[in-house]
């Protein structure tokens, strides 16, 4: 099944989905573009708001898009890796049983799962503006990415716990 169908299947069972993409063998280039594609679709999700940030400040809109590139495509994928590895750590330090790959798959896809949440957020905060509106759709994509992780990590961690 394609990405967008995994997605879809990830909001029913995420467990499943992550044990599938991570699949019966480590694929670190499969992982990196994971990661790269979730990071991607969260800095496209920034534009509206970026956009109506510019407008209301007169500040330039190809500075803050920049600016937001280099945070989403360069400095947050080495986050997430080291968040991933720290959390692989920690889970082997009580018990679990999550390779590195393993670890980084279920931290990655979370993110990926997720971003459709962070599109939704970027275009309510770029249409409306801050308000409760943004503030429920931020909470709803932050959780979503919580909900996922949780349940990819367990299902590397402790694969039996079904």
């Amino acid at each position: 099944m394609g990405v967008a169908g995994d997605i879809i299947r990830t909001y029913r069972t995420p467990r499943a989905v992550v044990r599938h993409r991570i699949g019966p063998s480590e694929n670190e280039g499969g992982a990196l573009v994971t990661l790269m594609l979730a990071c991607g679709l969260i800095f496209v999700a920034q534009w509206p708001r970026l956009s109506r940030a510019a407008f209301e400040t007169g500040q330039d809109v190809q500075m803050l898009i920049g600016g937001t590139l280099l945070a989403w495509l360069f400095m947050m994928p080495l986050v997430f890796y080291t968040l991933a590895a720290v959390l692989t750590a920690l889970l082997r330090l009580i018990g679990g049983r999550a390779s590195g790959y393993e670890g980084r798959m279920a931290t990655f896809w979370a993110l990926l799962a997720a971003a459709p949440l962070w599109l939704l957020w970027g275009l309510t905060v770029g249409f409306i503006g801050q308000g409760p509106a943004a503030t429920v759709t931020g909470a709803l994509a932050l959780v979503a990415v919580l909900i996922f992780w949780g349940a990819g990590l367990r299902e590397v961690a402790f694969p039996q716990e079904r």
